[in-house]
């Protein structure tokens, strides 16, 4: 180990050239990951050999995998350590120090980050723990003195609370893991908050031999953020596809700016997001909140930039092998070959269940396969070649070649199980197979019906066919196929949108906000707000006495609807706040004295601010749209199915705020009811263009509030043939008010 070491420590002044560095424009966040992932030496403060510690464990690895660069401990009360020498401080060191990793105890670990930087350093990893993950008034105390210090200091730092990096290109392996790892320069990038998470993705994709060039763990991310390293991994080549675990996004800004830079790079980022949130209690008080929860949010706004969730670690391994080894098809036209009949009707199933479907064989391949099989065989897509294909092999490499061959597939998938031992004519034919797909302009997937686990010379195998996509297990194949499918179907570049509001609707808003005083804006505020941004709202007026509102529904013009008017009642119908079909004089006045008795039952006396009499349009569909704030990604709009069955028929979808016309019909046409609207069995089409306008108006309304509006609720939103309103309206605030009544 001692003549290891020193070598490495006489090599530090004469580093390999780097196949590639961040250009002197990158920034300042690029060019620190670059110089935490190959840096010139790394020190270890808090070298101890107590036997089992991270620091020894650490030491090992990059002696084992041979770190190019110097390696030096630092610990005062140690002369020597792991038989080379220990430096009392950084200032002992032969040389100033690059990568400082971490491992004093919490108390001393700010005050290592300022020395660090002052001797030199570019970067860090703090593996010590007992930082913000700890709930103790002094761990948050310490918590908040490493983060000012990273931002003083402007070290490139990882931690606290994390387990080390991997740099494959460089041998530097600063992670506790005593796995073996085969330190070769791979295609995929992963980094995460959890360690035990990242590391298990590691490993499990070198199982399936699957190389990894980076992996970084971040734990409580005091410094650099996940989406700070998705930023690196989609400038650096040598990077194919970014994995990332997402425990939370504390940066909206910057995951989709990461997002976008990765998809302008052609590069696919996988992520597997932790868990689902309310997005706030107060945005729950409101329909549109309660359903915007945090992974449907993400899904909204990460979908857009081009991020692809999986629902677990197996769904992102075969989502991982797929976009490595698979080209990116030019369109969906998808074609199977195997050799059961049993195995197509599963293939048929699975891939219908996700909503795809095999493409008609083209006339020329029809024919050629019809000449080829007989009697126990099944021409057509997926393809039984059945009996003729296993007593000649021959016969099943040619069904593959023409299915290859055919410009009118884009997608080869073909039924068959790796050897897990050696066997001479498997071995051949998928070797003829991976040359067919190097020469081929679209993916050709191997899928095994079951996931049977790889031996070592599956793995040894597996490695020497780069251009077949392996994949374990029929439902998660064909899952990331359909992520394969989408991912090509997105545009390289989305640009970005802002609000299209007027200055004389921000006005409205800024003068509804500062005059609130409750938690929430009563209807008729609400829908003052809703007009002003061009949301189309039902005519309607106030009434104080029972007189005033017959007078009100004259003008109106028969039926018409009352409803309370209360800052203090969110839910009007819960209480019998809201009597339709009004055809009279004498209705409208019996309504009125009805609402009002039993708001003044009520426990509380809430106060009422009166009786809104409202037109009563005759819809042919109830619709909800609505914007919500979510803590996680920000501002979004949603739009389905309203009405009371809204909880019911959860028929909704979500996209980032703000957005423009064309995302609005997007929006509208990912739901049942967008369907219905477009005339559905026969039906004539309803009124789109008020459901686009109440969208986008909606979205400019939640992005110019910033995060002083929790949740806009219109539901419902009638619409028929003509035209479309807002009929009910409620508007949560994000104050102190409004989280107090969330129960804060």
């Amino acid at each position: 180990m001692e003549a290891q070491v020193s070598q490495a420590q006489a090599s530090a002044a004469s580093v390999p050239a780097r196949s590639w560095s961040p250009p002197p424009d990158a920034s300042d966040i690029v060019k620190g990951i670059h110089a935490m992932l190959h840096p010139h030496n790394i020190v270890l403060v808090g070298a101890t050999d107590k036997p089992g510690n991270y620091a020894e464990r650490i030491w090992n690895n990059l002696v084992r995998y041979g770190f190019e660069g110097g390696l030096y401990p630092v610990n005062a009360k140690r002369e020597t350590i792991w038989g080379v020498p220990c430096y009392k401080d950084f200032a002992s060191l032969p040389e100033k120090p690059d990568h400082v990793l971490v491992l004093v105890p919490a108390r001393f670990a700010v005050q290592v980050i300022r020395d660090a930087a002052a001797a030199g350093a570019r970067s860090a990893t703090i593996v010590t723990s007992g930082f913000s993950e700890l709930q103790d008034d002094e761990s948050q105390k310490l918590a908040m003195e490493l983060q000012q210090a990273v931002r003083e200091t402007g070290l490139a730092v990882t931690g606290p609370n994390c387990l080390g990096n991997l740099s494959a290109g460089e041998k530097l392996f600063t992670n506790i893991d005593d796995r073996i790892v085969t330190m070769e320069q791979g295609a995929v990038a992963i980094a995460g908050q959890s360690g035990a998470i990242v590391m298990a993705i590691r490993q499990a994709l070198e199982d399936r031999g699957v190389g990894v060039g980076y992996m970084v763990t971040t734990g409580n991310e005091t410094g650099l953020e996940t989406p700070d390293l998705m930023r690196y991994f989609a400038e650096d080549p040598s990077v194919k596809v970014i994995v990332v675990y997402l425990e939370g996004v504390r940066n909206t800004k910057a995951f989709r700016d990461a997002c976008k830079a990765a998809r302008a790079a052609s590069k696919p980022v996988i992520a597997l997001k932790l868990g689902s949130s309310e997005g706030g209690r107060a945005a729950a008080m409101a329909h549109t909140g309660a359903l915007a929860g945090s992974i449907e949010t993400f899904d909204a706004i990460a979908t857009r930039e081009g991020a692809i969730r999986v629902g677990g670690l197996d769904e992102l391994i075969e989502t991982t092998e797929c976009f490595v080894h698979a080209a990116v098809p030019r369109g969906d036209r998808l074609a199977a070959v195997t050799l059961s009949g049993g195995k197509r009707g599963m293939l048929l199933d699975a891939f219908y269940a996700e909503g795809l479907n095999f493409a008609p064989l083209s006339p020329h391949v029809g024919s050629e396969l019809a000449k080829m099989l007989g009697p126990g065989s099944i021409v057509g897509n997926p393809l039984d070649a059945g009996f003729a294909a296993v007593v000649d092999p021959s016969v099943y490499m040619k069904s593959i070649k023409l299915m290859i061959d055919d410009p009118d597939i884009d997608i080869v998938i073909v039924d068959a199980e790796f050897p897990k031992a050696p066997h001479e004519q498997r071995e051949r034919n998928l070797r003829i197979v991976n040359e067919m797909a190097s020469r081929a302009a679209k993916p050709v997937i191997y899928i095994s019906a079951m996931s049977v686990g790889f031996t070592e010379f599956t793995k040894g195998l597996r490695k020497s066919l780069p251009h077949l996509a392996v994949m374990q297990g029929m439902d998660r194949a064909v899952t990331a196929i359909k992520s394969l499918l989408s991912y090509a179907r997105l545009r390289k570049e989305v640009p970005d949108i802002v609000s299209s509001s007027k200055p004389a609707a921000r006005a409205v808003l800024e003068k509804a906000l500062a005059s609130a005083s409750g938690d929430a804006l009563d209807e008729v505020a609400s829908k003052k707000l809703l007009e002003a941004y061009g949301i189309p709202v039902s005519k309607e007026g106030i009434a104080q006495t029972s007189a005033e509102a017959v007078k009100i529904a004259k003008q109106i013009g028969f039926p018409v609807v009352a409803k309370l008017v209360s800052a203090e009642i969110l839910h009007k119908s819960d209480i019998g706040g809201v009597v339709l079909n009004l055809n009279s004089a004498t209705e409208v006045k019996r309504a009125f004295a009805d609402i009002t008795a039993r708001v003044n039952n009520l426990r509380g006396k809430p106060k009422l601010d009166g009786i809104l009499i409202a037109q009563q349009v005759k819809a042919d569909l109830e619709l909800v749209v609505g914007a919500s704030l979510d803590a996680e990604m920000g501002p979004v709009v949603l739009f389905g199915t309203g009405g009371i069955d809204i909880e019911l028929m959860k028929d909704v979808a979500l996209a980032g705020a703000p957005l423009d016309e064309a995302e609005a019909r997007l929006l509208i046409g990912r739901t049942k009811a967008g369907i219905k609207m477009r005339g559905y069995r026969g039906k004539p089409a309803l009124h789109e263009a008020s459901a686009v306008k109440a969208l986008v108006g909606l979205s400019n309304l939640i992005a110019d509030a910033g995060d002083r509006i929790a949740s806009i609720d219109v539901n419902p939103f009638l619409i028929n043939a003509k035209t479309g309103v807002a009929v009910d309206a409620l508007i949560v605030l994000n104050n102190a008010a409004a989280k107090r009544a969330a129960g804060h």
